[in-house]
């Protein structure tokens, strides 16, 4: 279990209360549980971003079927995908000159299996987009119950190095870039929206945005100044 004490620390917290709980957690994997498609985007210029959309890992017996979204060169993608020995098929869809989805029929593998197991083990839900931002990580939201979340952790492989981001209750909106923001936040954001002070051209000022709060214009730009940190931070983030 290749987790910092402090983290852990946290999580044991954290999930000492009985709701459905969350991670965000980013992954370090050593080189021997990598597909040799993570390898090539971190190594090739030609990718800046996959994530896994979808998946189904036991429709058969020794394929698992995945849907990617993909920020970056078509062509220089097929060229590795086409030379990966466990890939038995894939189909390219182009959305645009720089994005397309990459739907992936696999054979199944010992090392990705030992990776996953501590997943299929517990009652647990990988989140959508499994995220790898080509620096060699994977980053993942996971939901269930504490216990079987702190068991997730526990049983990740001593080779995987795990960071736990983010611990907290399920709330729909923490996947969204609003669920950085405070309530107070959130709401200094829907009241901006809703008088004006975001539209083009704009039809309302911080004034209008503290009535609507009923608070003093300097609280009001505050909300909203933290609340602009936090959602860029987060679109960078995720």
């Amino acid at each position: 279990m290749n987790v910092p004490s402090d983290s852990l620390a946290s999580l044991y917290r954290a999930v000492s209360h009985r709701h459905v709980k969350y991670l965000d957690l980013t992954l370090h994997q050593a080189e021997r549980f990598q597909h040799p498609m993570e390898a090539f985007i971190v190594e090739s210029d030609a990718v800046g971003r996959e994530e896994l959309v979808t998946f189904n890992l036991s429709g058969a017996e020794d394929e698992e079927y995945l849907l990617f979204y993909v920020e970056g060169d078509i062509e220089t993608y097929e060229g590795a995908i086409s030379g990966v020995d466990t890939v038995r098929e894939y189909q390219l869809t182009p959305i645009d000159d720089e994005r397309f989805y990459a739907y992936v029929v696999q054979e199944k593998v010992e090392a990705y299996i030992t990776y996953r197991r501590p997943f299929d083990e517990r009652n647990l839900v990988v989140v959508p987009p499994v995220v790898w931002p080509c620096d060699g990580t994977i980053r993942m939201t996971v939901v269930g119950d504490g216990d079987d979340l702190r068991g997730l952790v526990e049983g990740i492989p001593d080779a995987i190095e795990v960071e736990i981001e983010r611990i907290g209750d399920y709330d729909r909106r923490h996947g969204t870039v609003a669920g950085d923001l405070t309530d107070r936040q959130y709401e200094a954001v829907r009241a901006a929206v809703e008088t004006g002070y975001y539209a083009e051209p704009r039809t309302a000022s911080l004034e209008d945005v503290a009535e609507e709060l009923g608070v003093a214009t300097s609280t009001a730009s505050d909300h909203l100044r933290k609340a602009e940190a936090r959602v860029m931070s987060r679109l960078m983030r995720r």
